[in-house]
Formats: structure tokens, sequence, C-alpha cells
């Protein structure tokens, strides 16, 4: 899997410029201000860069960076099916800025944002810069550098280190405010206690008035059940005495007047309606549960409903819930004045970082001297005989998230001399050197098919531009390689040469971008030893050089 194709619309000076890529080691050269770097600039920026004013053209309302890759390995696949994308035999990314500076995304036609491509970008590109060096004098860098040579992964021990702290602080905080939460646990107590001696069960407020409300109308509802039985059934005069006597007269006749035996029988019926009447009002008079006795106790109950509600200044119907809530809140404050489980929670989980620290730092020691040894070896041939690259581990007083040691890389540029820290060497020509030797290093380890060196050669020349090449014409075969130099002796040893050059019709300013071969190759070779009118003697050097070991007069990946 490579870079395929790059294609720019409207980018800073481009107007439109369609490059196919090949694999192998790739240069693109220039002049100074021609921007060779454009093309590098605007795969970062596809690839989630941030946007910066101007990068569009002047003039235009839309700018478009589209790639290519071939083949896409099994990562990128796993990716692309994880994040719900089409799998394709091409991967195709697209970015769109629109005259309002918004940004569109496109991974093989399915809208994306800027966070999927950046996730992407890892998977496919690895760029080193022209200020690499600087990297490697912040400790962060340094750090992650080392811990991806080492294949370590540092995330448990960040997870744990986290943990740990978090707990610590919940110790310290119990410990500074213990008074005041046992001022707070009390207050609860009290609370709680005042209402255990009501216990407020669960809709018991709505059933103590219901009841209430027949107790005190008790007397009124047993006289109106004994008045309608003794209406019914039980006084002198009562209702079923008359009809049937009433119905007894009807049957007396019914043999002269046949219809009196219909209305006996619906008398009859009366009869045992009312009886039924009077069963049912009996039976309520038994079971009845109105007793006027028990209305004081009731009162006595709600009383103390009343005044709990009036004291802690909560309607009464809530006083069953604001009890559940206080004993809740009791326990989780016991919690916390549990300063002595703290304190061993606390401990317990900074064994578990310490654990993980060390674990951490034993395989940064193990890999330390491995990267030592085969930085100080490419720098042998940069120009650097003798000098030495050493990865130094300082333990530090206080653990952090990023374990029990800082991570700082050493240089000394000549036999004799102690390392110093990178920041400290003064050479920018040594630093430049010596990053190379990183960057070649490190990026053997990384799983981007495609590497990109942007300038990171500046500060060499003669012999070491060189072995520059050849540095990086070995790497391209097995990845795609790309660099961004101005060093005739590194542009010799690439497989394929491109050239930027800026033009201007019109009045406006292009960037134009071709490749070259063979007599084109030639002169530009020759215009990047510094003769720019391509006398006889600096084409022979530029033709010397591409016939000369190394050299890429015929491009075997063409």
């Amino acid at each position: 899997m490579s870079l395929q194709r790059l294609s720019l619309r409207n980018f800073v000076i481009v107007e439109s410029v369609d490059v196919d890529f090949d694999a192998g080691f790739s240069v693109l050269t220039g002049e100074t201000g021609a921007g060779k770097s454009i093309l590098i600039d605007a795969l970062q920026w596809l690839l989630g860069g941030r946007t910066d004013p101007g990068q569009m053209r002047e003039g235009a309302n839309r700018m478009e960076v589209q790639a290519e890759f071939g083949s896409p390995h099994r990562a990128v696949n796993q990716w692309l099916d994880e994040q719900g994308f089409p799998i394709e035999e091409v991967l195709c990314l697209k970015r769109v800025l629109d005259a309002s500076n918004k940004t569109r995304c496109w991974v093989n036609g399915s809208a994306a944002n800027v966070s999927a491509l950046r996730e992407l970008a890892n998977l496919l590109v690895d760029i080193h810069g022209q200020h690499a060096w600087q990297g490697l004098t912040r400790p962060d860098d340094v750090r992650q550098l080392l811990d991806n040579y080492a294949h370590c992964d540092t995330q448990p021990m960040r997870t744990a280190w986290q943990a740990w702290r978090q707990a610590h602080a919940h110790w310290q905080q119990a410990l500074a405010n213990q008074t005041q939460l046992n001022e707070q646990r009390d207050r609860l107590m009290w609370q709680i206690q005042q209402l255990d001696v009501l216990a407020p069960a669960a809709g018991e407020w709505e059933e103590l008035n219901q009841r209430h409300t027949r107790l005190a109308h008790a007397q009124q509802l047993m006289q109106a059940a004994n008045d309608a039985l003794e209406s019914l059934d039980s006084g002198e005069d009562h209702a079923a005495r008359f009809i049937h006597r009433a119905r007894q007269a009807l049957i007396s006749q019914s043999h002269i007047e046949a219809s009196f035996e219909t209305l006996a029988q619906q008398l009859s019926a009366i009869e045992d309606q009312i009886t039924d009447l009077c069963r049912d009002l009996n039976g309520w008079l038994r079971k009845s549960d109105l007793d006027p006795d028990a209305l004081a106790a009731l009162d006595e109950r709600l009383a103390q409903w009343h005044g709990l509600a009036r004291r802690f200044k909560r309607a009464p119907e809530t006083l069953h819930e604001l009890w559940q809530e206080w004993k809740q809140a009791l326990s989780a404050l016991d919690a916390q004045t549990d300063v002595a489980a703290l304190e061993q929670h606390a401990l317990s989980l900074q064994h578990a970082f310490m654990d993980q620290a060390s674990g951490v730092s034993a395989q940064r020691k193990k890999a330390a001297p491995k990267l030592s040894k085969a930085v100080t070896e490419l720098m042998q041939g940069l120009g650097m005989s003798g000098g030495r690259f050493e990865v130094q581990l300082d333990p530090v007083d206080t653990p952090t998230a990023n374990g029990l040691e800082e991570v700082l890389f050493c240089v000394a540029g000549h036999p004799g001399v102690t390392p110093k820290p990178m920041a400290k060497v003064a050479s920018g020509g040594e630093l430049s050197r010596v990053a190379l030797s990183v960057a070649v290093v490190t990026s053997r380890l990384g799983h981007a098919p495609t590497l990109i060196f942007d300038e990171i050669d500046s500060g060499v020349g003669g012999v070491v531009a060189h072995t520059v090449g050849q540095l990086m014409a070995r790497l391209g075969e097995d990845r795609q390689v790309m660099s961004v130099t101005h060093l005739p002796q590194v542009a010799a040893h690439a497989h394929h040469h491109w050239v930027v050059n800026k033009l201007t019709q019109k009045g406006r300013t292009h960037s134009h971008i071709q490749k070259v071969e063979h007599e084109e190759r030639v002169r530009e070779i020759a215009r990047m030893l510094g003769n720019a009118d391509g006398e006889s003697a600096t084409l022979a050097h530029a033709r010397a050089l591409l016939k000369a070991p190394g050299g890429q007069m015929e491009s075997p990946h063409a």
C-alpha cells in the first residue's frame, strides 16, 4: 500500500495539479521559494491538519485536496470496517474548504470528520519535518519515541496513576474536612433519629387522612345505618309490615280479580329486596371498624406528622422520602469520614500503579541501550565519526503519569566528549544529522507504508549527503519514501524525481510540478549543484552523481 495520487485544487499558489506517485524513493526539488513543500503541506492538511488563513488560493472560493492510496493493508481495512466506511481496492480521501471557511471530508465517498482523517493518518504516513531535531529536546516527544521503540503500552500505567491520584485526593480531602464532615454526620444522625420515632411508611400519610375522614363521621354513619334498619324492618311502623299487609289483602281477593295475583307477586319481590337490604346493613354494622374511640389515637399520629413536617420545613407527605434520603446521605458520609479506609484504598491503588510503572521502566531500560547503539551506528556515516548518541533515564523524585523516570536524548559529536542533552548542542548540522539518524531508526518500526522527510537533511552536504541519499534509498526498498531536499547528492539516489517550479503568468503566480527523467533530471541536478546555465562541467558532474554507485540515472522502479 502506498500513496498513488495526490490532487490539489486552489491550494496556496497551486491552481490545479495531479501527481501520480510510484513505489520506492522519490524526491521533490526546486528553487528556494518555489514551494517544494506544498505537496507535503497539502497532504498534512488532508489528513486532519489545521486550516490556516491564506491556504486557499487568492481569488478562489473552494479549496480541495484528494489522495488515493492503493491496496489498503489489513489495519486500514479493519479501521474502515469498525468506523462503518466502505472498503474499496483504492482508499480515496478528500477534504474541501469553502469560502465560508467550512471544511468537509470524505472517506471512500462517505462523509467523515477531521478526527477520522487524523486517525487514518497514523496508518498511512509517517512525516518527519525539517525541525524534527526540536522534538528530540522535548520530554514528552522523546519519552513517546522511546516507548514506541520499546513497543511499550503505557496506557495501563497512566490509568493506574489517575486512579491512585483520585483516591489520594479523596483521602486528603477527608483529612482536611474531617471536623466539618463529623458535624454534618452528627446533624444527619439527629435528624434521622427524629424521624425514626415516627418511622413514616410509604403511603401512610394518605391512608391516615382517609381513616381520619371516616372516623370523624363515625357516629353519623352508624346512626344512618340503624335508622335505615328501623324504617325497613325493626320499628313499629316499618316498611316490611305495611308491604306484607298489602300483599295479603290482594291475595284474599285474587279469586275475584285475577290481576291481583300479579300485583301480589310484585309485592313479594319487594319484600325479598327489603330482606336483602336489611341483611347488608346488619353486615356493614357488624364488620365496620368505625370506632369513635380510635379517633383520638389517630389525631395524635397525625399531629406527629404535622409537627415534624413543620420542624424540617417540608410537606408532610414527603417525610418518608426525606427519611430515606437522609439515611442514604449518612451512609455516603460514613464512607467519606472513614479516613483509615480511604487511606488504605489509596495505598492499594498506589501499589497497583507502582507495579505498572516498574514494568514500563524495565522495558525502557531494556530498549534505551538498543536505541542508543542503533542511532550511534548511523551517525558514523553521517560525518560524526566517533560521535555517540545516548538515551538517559533519570529517576524522578515524585512519580508522575509518565512513570518513574525522565527520558533524555544526549549526544556527543566527537570521541572523548561526554554526551550532552540535545538542547545544549550548538551545531545545527549535528542536530539535523542526529535527528535524521533517529528518524531512520524509528521509521523502521512504523507501520505506515509511506515515509516522508521534509528537508530533514538540512545542514549536511558532501559525503554525508551521499550517505543520507543511500539511507533513504535503502528505506525505499521496503516502503514508499518521499523527501523534500535541496541536496543534489540525495536527489541522485532517488528512484523518482519531481521538480517544483514557480511561474508567473498574467500577473498571477502559479506552482508547477512535473516529473523529470533522463536529461531533464540531469539539468535539475546541475541546477542544484549551483549552475542554472547548464555549463558542461556541471552537467558532467550531475551525470556522474546519477551514474555513481547508488545513483539512479535510470530508475529501476520506473
